[in-house]
């Protein structure tokens, strides 16, 4: 007979609540109303955008990396550990709460990555912190930007004007990177529209599906062009 649920805390933004819930030791979930967000028993997905966002980067000795949203610190902790001690790892999060709950009852399945002395936290929309990459002196892009969002690009995604996903936003992206820099981010599933508007954008884009079972999640790497 399987534990039952326990809601560990709650929040509402937006008109939307956020729940955080455990059973056993290890086994937690993160939903928004009924619809599960994030599982810790099922993030391969999301380490593989980890790892995927910084292969190109690895060997550079003191990287600058942009993570857009935290959710429960897997990604973050899979961009942890594939640099070097002198990175720099900016993570932009909209909820406080959600940035508590990875210090506190989440802090063990990273390891404490959202603690890691190269971990800076951004209290903010990843979208304005991409357009202040863009408008930032030369040599103070990112080498890679990394969204792990609960929404990814999808078919109806704005393909001028959304924030994150549509060409204009690709466009300040593209700007906030240094050349040969990686844009990685993913998505619940593979969206086309998407994918054009990354090339059309001057990117070099590759797709990988590192989940199984249920939906074909997608991980997008659009590399900057030098």
């Amino acid at each position: 007979m399987a534990l039952p649920w326990k809601t560990l805390d709650r929040f509402t933004s937006d008109n939307e609540t956020l729940e955080l819930r455990q059973r056993g030791e290890r086994d937690f979930i993160i939903t928004l109303g009924s619809q599960v967000l994030m599982n810790s028993k099922a993030q391969r997905s999301e380490i593989a955008l980890g790892q995927l966002g910084c292969r190109s980067i690895g060997s550079h000795p003191a990287p600058r990396i942009m993570v857009g949203g935290l959710g429960m610190g897997f990604t973050l902790r899979a961009v942890l550990d594939a640099l070097p001690a002198r990175a720099e790892v900016v993570v932009a999060e909209l909820n406080p709460r959600i940035v508590d709950w990875c210090r506190g009852p989440l802090s063990d399945l990273t390891q404490g990555a959202v603690s890691d002395s190269r971990v800076v936290v951004v209290m903010g929309d990843v979208a304005q912190l991409i357009v202040k990459g863009a408008t930032a002196k030369k040599g103070r892009g990112f080498d890679s930007i990394i969204l792990d969002l609960y929404r990814g690009p999808h078919a109806h995604t704005d393909k001028q004007n959304d924030p994150i996903y549509g060409s204009r936003a690709i466009e300040l992206t593209y700007s906030a990177l240094n050349p040969g820099g990686t844009f990685a981010v993913w998505g619940e599933n593979y969206d086309e529209g998407f994918f054009k508007r990354l090339s059309r954008g001057g990117f070099s884009v590759t797709t990988e599906h590192p989940g199984k079972g249920g939906y074909c999640h997608t991980v997008f790497i659009a590399i900057k062009k030098k």
